[in-house]
């Protein structure tokens, strides 16, 4: 039976969601790492913005948006609620925080270089912890997930931008007075799901990615 092709790319957090997603919600599937300098001509036939991820079904059909993957995995596959917890007003809005202003910030913080006439890269860095992870911190402040007691796909959808915030600098990320969200970050990184979805692939051609 033919499975769903995942074209992915391992440190990228758009794909990193997609993964853990497909993984959590039991999909088996085909995962095909790419080069960022060689994309593969098929996957920008199939998707000309040329971004990671994106999912081709058995039946040709193509999903090139991280949520959207992750909305499907979770379709007919949800028992344990992880999509429906994930629908929460608080859900919702930390999620577009993290994927609008967020981001934003993360990418001017991440790559000053890159956006020579945006404000000075610590300026970037305070503004994502005002953005994001102040209100992260009071709503994981009172519960150990963002889905209360236990998690759902609103923590795997932001936890691979804030590791990949702490990741410009772990020292300062460590000192600042976050102690839920680092608690948060830390339990995902030592998840078993964030090991098997960060495994190394051999690229440039599709290999099956177990969820065993």
């Amino acid at each position: 039976m033919q499975r769903p092709l995942l074209y992915t790319f391992r440190r990228c957090p758009y794909a990193m969601r997609a993964r853990m997603g497909l993984l959590q919600a039991g999909v088996e599937f085909d995962a095909h790492e790419i080069v960022l300098r060689e994309k593969p001509p098929r996957m920008i036939e199939l998707s000309p913005k040329g971004t990671v991820p994106v999912l081709v079904l058995p039946e040709g059909v193509v999903i090139d948006e991280s949520l959207d993957i992750m909305r499907w995995a979770f379709d007919g596959r949800d028992d344990d609620g992880w999509w429906r917890r994930s629908a929460s007003p608080t859900c919702l809005e930390l999620i577009r925080l993290n994927d609008g202003p967020f981001k934003r910030c993360l990418d001017r913080y991440k790559y000053p270089e890159r956006h020579p006439d945006s404000p000075d890269r610590d300026a970037a860095r305070d503004e994502a912890v005002a953005c994001l992870l102040q209100p992260l911190e009071r709503a994981l402040g009172a519960q150990p997930f963002l889905g209360g007691e236990r998690p759902c796909a609103a923590d795997l959808a932001i936890f691979p931008f804030v590791r990949q915030f702490r990741a410009v600098d772990e020292a300062w990320f460590e000192a600042q007075a976050l102690p839920a969200t680092r608690s948060w970050l830390q339990g995902w990184l030592e998840s078993g799901l964030f090991q098997q979805a960060m495994k190394k692939l051999p690229v440039a051609r599709p290999i099956p990615f177990s969820t065993a």
